[in-house]
């Protein structure tokens, strides 16, 4: 049980990635809090969270609005008195090509993606640099390295990401405050699930390993990153992809 008496903050976290991540930390003895723009669905992933044995709570939170992530941090605090790991997962996309994309979808990414991490870094740092003590793990993507066609709003968030997680990681190590990132490939998701056996296909031939991660993958490198063994780790980003990005 690494993480017994820990509390974890992981952001979008009602289903998909985030929520294999949330229960990921609660398997492994976390206090969990569920924050999602979906109350309704991050009640009941909180109510699985508890089945196992652990406290937790749901917190609807709209990541790009600063003042609501200061007060669903400051609802934490008061239930738990601490947040001692904080996972930003919160994403969305809007893709299309740049010479169709709208202002509204530009801003959109960029305010749940880039500032959301932002914002919910910027709450928490406070309290983390009181107790010293402090572990942020930032969901970035392969393709805020590689780029991708259509997708100009999230590359750059994502690769804005990146770029947050050194600067943050060298004005916090100072304070016991690890920041790293994960870049995850292609995974397993209900939006994958969708695509057609030919866009999948594409998908594969493009990773050596020949096959689509699993939330799992990105979560158990979550748990590293957040665990004593990586304590002399930071400003970091794990790609978690098969292969498909060699740098």
């Amino acid at each position: 049980m690494r993480f017994k008496g820990k509390v974890v903050l992981v952001t979008g976290s009602a289903q998909g990635i985030g929520k294999e991540i949330a229960l990921s930390f609660a398997r492994e003895g976390a206090d969990v809090v569920i924050s999602d723009i979906n109350l309704e669905r991050a009640a009941a992933t909180s109510r699985e969270i508890e089945a196992l044995g652990n406290k937790s709570m749901a917190v609807e939170l709209n990541v790009a609005d600063f003042a609501k992530v200061e007060e669903a941090i400051n609802k934490i605090l008061d239930k738990f008195a601490k947040v001692d790991i904080l996972v930003n997962n919160a994403g969305i996309t809007k893709d299309n090509l740049m010479l169709r994309m709208g202002d509204a979808d530009w801003d959109a990414v960029i305010n749940v993606n880039l500032k959301g991490t932002f914002n919910c870094t910027k709450a928490v740092s406070r309290p983390m640099m009181k107790q010293r003590y402090g572990k942020i793990v930032n969901i970035a993507s392969i393709i805020g390295i590689i780029g991708n066609a259509g997708q100009a709003n999230y590359s750059a968030s994502k690769a804005g990401i990146i770029a947050l997680t050194k600067t943050t990681a060298k004005e916090f190590s100072s304070r016991n405050i690890n920041v790293n990132a994960v870049a995850p490939g292609f995974i397993q998701t209900e939006m994958t699930a969708k695509l057609s056996e030919e866009v999948k296909q594409k998908m594969l031939e493009l990773i050596p390993m020949n096959k689509l991660g699993l939330p799992l993958d990105v979560a158990n490198v979550c748990l590293f990153l957040a665990s004593d063994e990586a304590n002399y780790i930071t400003g970091q980003t794990i790609v978690v992809d098969g292969g498909m990005v060699m740098a």
